[in-house]
This record gives structure tokens, C-alpha cells and sequence, in this order.
């Protein structure tokens, strides 16, 4: 699970939907895009539907998801009988934030390099010249803040990980990934395409059981003076998007259910549009997946009369429940792409503190693990239809 931001934070999903000439916006099956190279579009779900004049099932648009959590508005504001339904703000704005005064220094050290060497300014720059630039930067600012050098590199790097935090920005929503183990999804690429569709129908209701849970057991705003009183909605809205492979095309179903932050508050509170208790929805993560995942296996077993089975899981993990039958060296072989960005991100951590005689800042591990991932990874396939990857 993880938040998603207001402004473009969604378009990671909508742009993998495949092109479809259909303008209708009730439901359209995965079958349809049996042919289509990319995903189906996503799906509207949740129990807080009514109150925005949609349906569990409706075709998610682009303009939808753009209205909603790009912009906190009615998802159905921009047609035109919306003035007239009152379909426009849905409560208050998301709020703006100012970015943090290091981060703009360090924006404008990174424009001056480029200037310097006669490239545009926002010219990409080598990881290990961002990093030398970033420390140097950071090692000047620590000296003005507190008048002498820092103590060791691990002061400099706690310095430089508080000081350049990412500059706030508003939660549109929070982005529950749904994912079957790794032998679930290899049943459902190697079996036929009949099994195939009860292996996808199990876990879509193991998906739509997971969140009719959380509606019941954590769906709450927060309403008088500072949120004293935590209150109940009317339900969730959520957009799922359902995936077929990895980034690298590996077999990999699964599902992206993005629950907006704006909830409905019952007609006894005012049936206003408020914020969801985040809070609340984070401390079920574990509750989620358990849940989810309990679900599926018995929903596979019954319908196709599949036997589970513990297999050992990660060090110090607890076991993880398979399809029995499935070869353990089929999965490893999909799952092999986790153990060499792993090995390759050691490799430049190690560098980086070498060269830099300092850790990397948290900011700067996650680029080591971006960069981690494009050196491991072969070359991303175009979008492929599920004919096309079933063959394959």
C-alpha cells in the first residue's frame, strides 16, 4: 500500500489501459481485451458509489481519474448536466504546500552544472555528479546552519536525509495492490484459457471481499474541532486496475484498487465530503492481505479443486502458502529479477560510500535501486495483449 499524490499521481495506471473503441461506460468484460495489446481499463468500486451518481462496475476514464484524484472534484463534473446536479467540488481543495529550501538550493546547484558545461539547465546529469554535487551542497549548508563541519559522514548523511525531504504534497488517495502468490500466477498463464478464468474470477472476489472488509472495519472520517470524533462513512470509492505481468513481462496478476481520500460522511453527520482516516486503513495492511489472500485459497479450491500447501519462505519469513503440484524451480526462475537487483544494489551502495565517504541518503537508496532495476532488467516489451502473452 502507498499514498497516492493529487495532481499526476495516477496517470501510472490509466496510461497502461489498452486503446478501445467502446464510449460506453458500463462494464466491459476482460474477454474483450483477449486481442488488445494493453490492459482493461479499470473499474469502479465501493459502497460510496451512489453518492457520485456511479455504479460498481462503471468504466473508469482517464478524465475521471483526473477530476477525482488529480483534482479532488465530482469524477463526473466535466459533463454537462453537471452544474445542474450539483456534481463539482467534493468538500475542501486539496491543500498546496511550499518545497523546502534545500531542495531548491540544490535545484539550483544542479542548473548551474549544466549551465556551466553548456547544456540546457534541466539537462540529465550522472548519478555520481548528482551525488558529488548533493554532497558538496549539503556539506555548505550544515557549516552555515551550524558553524562548523560535520562530524563524520554519518552526520552529514542524517543532515542531508532530514533537510532535503520531499516538499509536501496532498493525498488523493491510497493505492491497495492486490497480488496473488507467485503459483497462482503461474496457473493462470500455463492453464487453458477456461481454468485461466476462474483462476481471475477467484481473485476478483477475494479482491472485492478484502474491501467490502475494510468498508466495515476502518472506513471512518474524522469530524468536530482538530478530528476529536472519529464517525463512519458511507463507504469507500475506488478505482481497480487489473494487470496481467511484471515491468519485465514475467506472468504477475494482479490488481491496483486505489481508494480516494474523499469520503461521504452519513446523512446523521451532514452527508458532507470529507477526508478518510488514513491512519486507519494503514494499520490494516496486515489484516488486508491476510484476508485477501485466505480468500483466494478458498475460493480455488473450490472452484478447481486445487490443494495449497506451506512452502519455506524468505530468511526469517514464515512459510507461504502454494499451489501444490507447481514446480518450486518454475517460481524461482519468474522470481529471479528480486535476487539480482538485490545483489546489484550492494554492489553500488558499497561504491557510493567509497566514493563519497559517506551511506547513501534514503532519497539517494532509492535511486541506487532505480538504478539497480535498469541495470538487472532486459529491455521493457511493448504492450502485449493476453493472447500474445499467453503464447509466449
Amino acid at each position: 500500500m502507498h499514498k497516492l499524490s493529487a495532481g499526476s499521481g495516477y496517470t501510472y495506471l490509466t496510461r497502461q489501459v489498452a486503446v478501445h473503441d467502446s464510449t460506453e461506460r458500463r462494464q466491459v468484460g476482460l474477454a474483450s481485451y483477449y486481442e488488445e495489446k494493453g490492459e482493461a481499463p479499470g473499474r469502479w468500486l465501493g459502497t460510496g458509489l451512489p453518492g457520485l451518481d456511479l455504479a460498481v462496475g462503471d468504466v473508469v476514464t482517464e478524465e475521471q481519474m483526473k477530476l477525482l484524484f488529480g483534482q479532488g472534484r465530482h469524477p463526473r463534473s466535466d459533463e454537462p448536466a453537471a452544474a445542474a446536479k450539483g456534481w463539482g467540488a467534493l468538500g475542501r481543495a486539496f491543500p498546496t504546500f511550499d518545497a523546502t529550501s534545500l531542495r531548491q538550493v540544490m535545484a539550483r546547484a544542479f542548473s548551474e552544472h549544466n549551465t556551466n558545461q553548456g547544456l540546457a539547465w534541466n539537462a540529465p546529469i550522472p548519478a555520481e555528479e548528482r551525488a558529488r554535487i548533493r554532497t558538496q551542497v549539503a556539506r555548505e549548508a550544515f557549516e552555515q546552519r551550524h558553524g562548523r563541519a560535520p562530524a563524520d559522514e554519518a552526520e552529514l548523511t542524517q543532515f542531508l536525509a532530514r533537510a532535503s525531504r520531499p516538499a509536501q504534497v496532498p493525498v488523493a488517495g491510497f493505492d491497495l495492490t492486490f497480488s496473488p502468490v507467485k503459483s497462482v500466477s503461474t496457473l493462470w498463464a500455463l492453464a487453458t484459457p477456461e481454468v485461466a478464468r476462474q483462476v481471475e474470477a477467484a481473485h476478483q472476489d477475494a479482491v472485492r471481499a478484502t474491501l467490502a472488509m475494510l468498508e466495515r472495519e476502518v472506513a471512518f472520517t474524522r469530524v468536530g474541532k482538530g478530528g476529536i470524533r472519529q464517525v463512519p462513512v458511507t463507504g469507500l470509492v475506488a478505482a481497480a486496475f487489473d494487470h496481467r505481468d511484471s515491468r519485465t513481462g514475467d506472468p504477475d496478476l494482479h490488481t491496483h484498487v486505489v481508494v480516494s481520500n474523499k469520503v461521504q460522511s452519513l446523512p446523521e453527520e451532514g452527508g458532507r465530503w470529507l477526508t478518510l482516516d488514513g491512519r486507519m486503513l494503514f494499520k490494516a495492511k496486515v489484516m488486508a492481505s491476510e484476508h485477501y489472500n485466505t480468500h483466494l485459497e478458498a475460493g480455488l479450491v473450490q472452484r478447481l479443486g486445487v490443494a495449497f500447501a506451506d512452502r519455506p519462505g524468505q530468511e526469517g519469513k514464515r512459510p507461504v502458502r502454494e499451489i501444490d503440484g507447481i514446480a518450486p524451480a518454475l517460481l524461482a526462475a519468474w522470481s529471479s529479477r528480486r535476487q539480482a537487483i538485490e545483489a546489484r544494489q550492494r554492489e553500488l551502495a558499497a561504491t557510493f560510500l567509497t566514493d563519497h565517504g559517506r551511506t547513501p541518503t534514503t532519497i539517494e537508496s532509492l535511486a541506487l535501486a532505480q538504478q539497480a532495476n535498469l541495470e538487472t532488467r532486459p529491455d521493457k516489451h511493448e504492450p502485449r495483449s493476453e493472447a500474445e502473452q499467453r503464447a509466449a
